[in-house]
C-alpha cells in the first residue's frame, strides 16, 4: 500500500492557502488513488492556540472533499473544541469515499510549549483497518511516550502514522525516537513534520518512513516535499514471526487504555 506524507511550510492560520498548497503538492507528486496521505499536526493553521480563529468545520469538510475527489485515505490534523470549552488536537482518518473512519485526539498536550493551557488531552487510541493494514494515528508529543505506542501494537497496529509540528531545536530527538518506536513495536512508522517557521519557532521537516526492523526507507530534508513509500503488509508479519519480541510483552504491566476503531480488539 502506498503511503504519502506532505511536508509543508504551513501558512499561519490561513486555511484556504494551506489547503490549496496541499492539493497542488499532491497533484505535482501524482499521488495515486488508494494511497494513504498523512498531513502534519494542525495542518492548515499551524500550531496555534487561537481557538476562536481556527476552530470551525472547514478543515474536516475540506479533507472529506479531497479524499473523495482523489480516492485516497487522508489523515488530517485540525483543532476542535470540547464540551468543556477547551481545544482538542485531532487527527481524523477519512476514507477514499469521503466518509470519516475515526478521529484520534492527542493524548499528550505539549505542556512545555503551553499547549496544555489551551488543549485538553484525549483518553483513547484509534486502531483502524485501512485497506490491507491496521493504522494507529498519533500526534507530535505522543512520540515521547512509548507506553502509548505499545498499547497500539498490542491492539494490532501495523502502521503508526504521526503528524507533527516538531521544533528544529530538538530535531535529533525526532529522528531517534521515531526509529525506536518502529523497532520496539515491530511496525511501520510513517511520520510527517512541518517545515519552515511560525511566529514562535523554526521547523526542520525530517519526515520519515521506517520499516518494522528500524530501517529508514525514506527521509526528507527541510524542504517542502511529498515523500512516497510502499508499505508491505507481509513484511510486518514476516519480521514479527522471525523475531517474535512482541510475544514476550507482559501485558499486565501496561495498564488499560480504551481503543476504538474497526480494528480494535
Amino acid at each position: 500500500m502506498r503511503f504519502a506524507v506532505v511536508q509543508l511550510d504551513i501558512a499561519w492560520e490561513d486555511k484556504p492557502a494551506n489547503q490549496a498548497r496541499f492539493e497542488a503538492m499532491l497533484d505535482q507528486a501524482d499521488v495515486p488513488a488508494g494511497a494513504f496521505v498523512v498531513l502534519p499536526e494542525l495542518c492548515d493553521t499551524g500550531f496555534s492556540f487561537a481557538l476562536d480563529r481556527i476552530v470551525d468545520d472547514r478543515s474536516l469538510a475540506w479533507a472529506r472533499r479531497t479524499a473523495a475527489a482523489r480516492g485516497v485515505w487522508l489523515q488530517v490534523g485540525y483543532a476542535e473544541r470540547g464540551a468543556d470549552g477547551r481545544g482538542r488536537n485531532c487527527a481524523t482518518i477519512v476514507r477514499p469515499d469521503g466518509t470519516v473512519a475515526g478521529t484520534y485526539r492527542k493524548v499528550h498536550p505539549f505542556s512545555y510549549g503551553r499547549e496544555a493551557e489551551h488543549y485538553a488531552g484525549g483518553d483513547e487510541l484509534l486502531c483502524e483497518r485501512c485497506g490491507p493494514v491496521v493504522v494507529c494515528p498519533l500526534i507530535c508529543y505522543d512520540l515521547r511516550f512509548p507506553e502509548l505506542w505499545r498499547h497500539g501494537a498490542m491492539a494490532g497496529a501495523e502502521v503508526f502514522t504521526i503528524g507533527a509540528s516538531w521544533p528544529a531545536a530538538r530535531q535529533s530527538h525526532w529522528r531517534t525516537l521515531l526509529i525506536a518506536r518502529a523497532i520496539e513495536n515491530q511496525a511501520y512508522v510513517v511520520a510527517v513534520n512541518r517545515t519552515g517557521r511560525d511566529p514562535q519557532l523554526a521547523y526542520a521537516g525530517g519526515s520519515m518512513v521506517i520499516d518494522p526492523s528500524g530501517q529508514v526507507l525514506a527521509e526528507a530534508a527541510d524542504e517542502e516535499t511529498v515523500l512516497q513509500t510502499d508499505v508491505d503488509p507481509a513484511a510486518i508479519t514476516a519480521w514479527r514471526n522471525e523475531f517474535p519480541a512482541l510475544a514476550d510483552v507482559r501485558r499486565g504491566l501496561l495498564g488499560q487504555v480504551p481503543i476504538r476503531g474497526n480494528a480494535a480488539p
